[in-house]
């Protein structure tokens, strides 16, 4: 009955999730073309609002209560290229922890329909 569970369920639930949020940000923080974007944030916050987010469009029991990501993103002026290498290091980040690729097909699909919202350079 795998076929049943949600694309949350399939990732392994909050924690795998939040595993995977750590990683991604360790991979943002460490681009030194995308770490200025992070300068003046909360990043404890930061991984928590990503991890609920995630949860939230993966179909988890979790209401993402952070801005919309137009409102969230309007005032760093993030670029195509921002918006693909943040792809890329998410994309990474799932690989890391092995999440097949059917679930991070999904996962970035998910993303990749908010790229007008997003970008705004």
């Amino acid at each position: 009955m795998s076929g049943n569970k949600t694309l949350y369920e399939r990732l392994g639930g909050k924690e795998a999730i939040s595993a995977v949020v750590d990683e991604f940000y360790d991979r943002m923080l460490a681009d030194d073309d995308l770490a200025h974007y992070f300068e003046d944030t909360d990043m404890q916050a930061q991984r928590a609002h990503q991890t609920q987010f995630i949860s939230s469009v993966a179909g988890g029991p979790v209401e993402y209560s952070g801005a919309d990501m137009e409102e969230a993103h309007a005032h760093l002026g993030l670029s195509h290229e921002d918006f693909a290498a943040t792809a890329t290091h998410l994309q990474n980040a799932l690989e890391e922890f092995d999440v097949p690729e059917d679930e991070i097909d999904e996962v970035l699909g998910a993303v990749a329909s908010l790229e007008d919202d997003i970008v705004t350079a």
